[in-house]
């Protein structure tokens, strides 16, 4: 099984691009207003469409992985691509003890990959778990907003 996610962008050239330093590869498909990245390690499908105006709304977006050694590795891929905005390490949030990645797209879409080291307690409404979303347009900017 593999989810498929089909985001609006603004500029498809600008999101391969991106998109390449974040999971290492180019898409299998690829017009002017149209890529497709058909991933299996995360499995992932994962398409990027040309908008009139319309883009897509989401709070954040997310891989979890099974390690703290697969952290690192995503680490390092999203360091070298330049485009690595946050390292949050044994923090509580969602209810849950993590380690976690943040990086947004050239459309403002926040992404974090993350590993559970362990649940926690549900104790009362999210917005008091302290979790932080970075929230900017592109690579650099990093504002945190609870989710």
């Amino acid at each position: 099984m593999r989810p498929h996610l089909s985001l609006d962008v603004r500029n498809v050239p600008a999101s391969v691009e991106f998109y390449q330093k974040v999971f290492g590869v180019a898409p299998q498909k690829q017009t002017e207003d149209y890529a497709k990245f058909d991933l299996f390690e995360p499995a992932l499908n994962l398409s990027l469409v040309s908008t009139t105006g319309r883009i897509s709304s989401v709070d954040h977006l997310g891989i979890e992985v099974d390690s703290v050694d697969e952290i690192a590795q995503w680490k390092q891929r999203l360091q070298i691509g330049g485009i690595l905005q946050q390292v949050e390490e044994n923090v509580a949030c969602c209810f849950a003890r993590q380690d976690k990645l943040w990086f947004a797209d050239p459309d403002g879409n926040a992404w974090e990959v993350f590993t559970v080291h362990e649940q926690l307690e549900v104790t009362g409404p999210l917005a008091n778990t302290g979790c932080c979303v970075p929230k900017g347009k592109g690579a650099g900017a990093v504002t945190c907003a609870t989710s």
